[in-house]
């Protein structure tokens, strides 16, 4: 294999789409990980147990420049900043073994983009083998990389005397397809980067990419679920009636939904076999198992966050039972966005209008609840753009007016539900009960909701259901379950302006702004 096309004059050893197996021998014997007693192999990526978003550029050029939503989440870098960081990986890298993983992202061959992934370590390569989408003998024959990602976690960089903002790097090149990682163990910036470049290239082709999960029902009806970390995503999705098409990241396209990925990155912290059974058994040899402590025993220790909260497990999607192993499903006939309010004011289910639809995925609104990060004391709203903001180069008007495209065009019906708290807010009300969300989400999926009555809710401004199977009719609209009504409004009252404070940085219709919440 030749790397000259990115400025390797040598290379020691080259070790291309080794089986498993064998990359878990290579991990081994390079001392990256250890295997733990269920089989799958444990990796400490040491100072950094999660993105850096700090430290996420993409190179300013006159191809992508009016095209990207630049400001304080996507940042940019000069060429020759990246070319000197370039340049310096290249050397680092060229006496030492790499690991190269050749292989696919996006389901559907129309869309599908080739990619390279090239790291000094084995388990990074075992990591891409794993979740992105494994290539055929054939496929390798007469490969040609669309986009390549050389990873250098033993690179560090000298901050600002290099350009950048730490000794950590993560910088997007359109022009010379390449995104170029150093300074971070953290696997997850490999996947994150190709998300984002295909965020970039589909919407240029017509695609609406989403970050979201996805799955299919036994009479063929896909839906897909939007939310952030917390709102209950992968476990809604996770339905042993449906089959997952995937955990995260797809697109919608003329033809359906289609995945992205071949495997999911799930969060394991305080995992069990009874609440999340799919991931606790997908566990095993092959998976890798990020920053979670083991015992003398080798046993996994899923309640332990001494390294980090953001513990983590990669494997293939087949280790998953049920799953649709094409990773195509048709045009989406529900969409769902979860929110998890701790303020306890929002509806635990509303149906959204298109325009509704549109203001809350630019909203992406959960909130963040005490102690989850340094300095919360009380829960604090917290906004994602189209629930995916650190991954979203373009401006998020692009994206809502391709969701906006893809609900007119397919008729799908749109809900949010609320797994937050009910009866007051964090500390005064309780969770919502999860069989209560799993009712209201079936519901949603069987078009239970679709021939109730409903009533406008005053203050959010979408429409409430007055039933709903399997749910006490009491709880559906939120005032109800408050001690204390005006408590209640004055807390709603707040909320609603926090969306509408946030909402002022979108460029959208007056028809889009006119869904949001109203507050006299």
């Amino acid at each position: 294999m030749v790397l000259s096309y990115l400025g390797f004059a040598s290379t020691n050893n080259l070790y291309r789409n080794l089986p498993v197996s064998e990359l878990v021998k290579h991990a081994l014997k390079n001392n990256e990980g250890t295997l733990a007693e269920n089989g799958a192999l444990v990796i400490n990526t040491g100072k950094y147990t999660g993105r850096s978003p700090n430290d996420r550029f993409i190179v300013r050029q006159p191809s992508v420049e009016g095209r990207i939503n630049w400001g304080n989440v996507v940042k940019a870098v000069d060429e020759e900043t990246f070319n000197n960081l370039h340049q310096r990986v290249v050397r680092y890298l060229e006496d030492k073994d790499l690991y190269i993983f050749d292989g696919f992202v996006g389901a559907l061959r129309e869309y599908r983009m080739p990619i390279r992934v090239i790291s000094e370590f084995a388990s990074q390569a075992m990591f891409a083998n794993q979740l992105f989408i494994r290539p055929t003998t054939e496929d390798l024959e007469d490969f040609q990389p669309g986009f390549t990602v050389l990873a250098a976690p033993g690179f560090k960089a000298n901050g600002k005397e290099d350009g950048v903002n730490s000794e950590v790097f993560i910088i997007i090149n359109f022009e010379k397809k390449m995104v170029l990682i150093g300074g971070t163990q953290y696997s997850g910036e490999i996947k994150k980067s190709i998300f984002s470049v295909m965020n970039y290239l589909l919407p240029l082709q017509g695609v609406f990419p989403m970050h979201c999960s996805a799955n299919i029902g036994a009479n063929g009806d896909t839906a897909i679920f939007f939310g952030l970390s917390g709102t209950g995503k992968t476990t809604l999705s996770a339905d042993p009636e449906r089959r997952l098409i995937g955990d995260d990241e797809h697109g919608w396209c003329d033809q359906g939904i289609f995945n992205f990925e071949g495997g999911c990155y799930a969060k394991t912290i305080n995992l069990s076999q009874e609440k999340e059974p799919e991931i606790y058994n997908a566990i095993r040899f092959g998976t890798i198992l990020e920053n979670v402590v083991l015992k003398e025993n080798k046993e996994t220790d899923y309640d332990d966050a001494s390294l980090t909260e953001n513990t983590r497990a990669a494997y293939p999607l087949h280790y998953v039972s049920n799953i649709e192993p094409s990773g195509i499903g048709s045009h989406a006939k529900t969409v769902i966005f979860l929110t998890a309010d701790a303020f306890g004011v929002m509806p635990p289910v509303a149906k959204l209008t298109k325009e509704g639809a549109m203001y809350h995925f630019l909203s992406g609104y959960t909130s963040k609840l005490a102690g989850t990060e340094r300095g919360i004391t009380e829960p604090e709203a917290t906004f994602s753009t189209c629930f995916g903001e650190p991954f979203m180069l373009m401006k998020p008007t692009v994206y809502a007016e391709l969701l906006g495209k893809c609900i007119e065009e397919h008729g799908s019906d749109v809900y949010l539900i609320n797994t937050g708290w009910s009866g007051g807010g964090y500390g005064v009300g309780k969770r919502i009960d999860l069989t209560y969300t799993r009712a209201m989400v079936k519901a949603a999926l069987e078009g239970s909701l679709k021939d109730v009555e409903y009533v406008q809710d005053p203050i959010f401004n979408v429409a409430v259901p007055t039933e709903c199977p399997g749910v006490p009719s009491e709880i559906l609209n939120p005032i109800n379950t408050w001690a204390d009504k005006e408590a209640y409004q004055q807390k709603a009252k707040e909320l609603a302006n926090e969306f509408r404070k946030n909402f002022t940085k979108f460029d959208a219709s007056a028809e889009i702004v006119a869904a949001g919440p109203k507050v006299e």
